[in-house]
């Protein structure tokens, strides 16, 4: 299994099947900290930071990484904590992107502590 922080997200268009139950248990191996939903329409993780300062540096990175792969989540940000929520909104569901970018959202948030 090739590392997901290693890889690129790909266009995901409309049409094609999100992810089963199953198949994005085993994606979310390689991010164990993310919280899979319950019918696996999305995952999730809170991230906690000292003060408002790094809470919004860590936003900002995660902008810019949404830029880069073209895919974006959802950010729930307050003063030292940002939650990130993804889901391919296109499939209503799970696609390999959101674990790409939640594995590279991990390594973004090693490199902050």
């Amino acid at each position: 299994m090739d590392k997901l922080a290693n890889q690129q997200c790909t266009p995901c268009e409309g049409g094609m099947p999100a992810l089963s139950f199953d198949k994005s248990k085993e994606q979310l191996q390689q991010t164990p900290q993310w919280t899979l939903h319950p019918k696996a329409t999305d995952i999730r993780r809170k991230f906690t930071f000292a003060n408002f300062h790094r809470t919004m540096d860590f936003v900002n990175r995660i902008a810019d990484l949404a830029h880069q792969e073209n895919h974006h989540p959802d950010l729930e940000v307050s003063y030292g904590h940002c939650i990130v929520k993804y889901s391919t909104h296109a499939i209503k569901g799970l696609s390999i992107n959101d674990f790409i970018c939640a594995a590279k959202i991990d390594e973004l948030f090693s490199q902050t502590q």
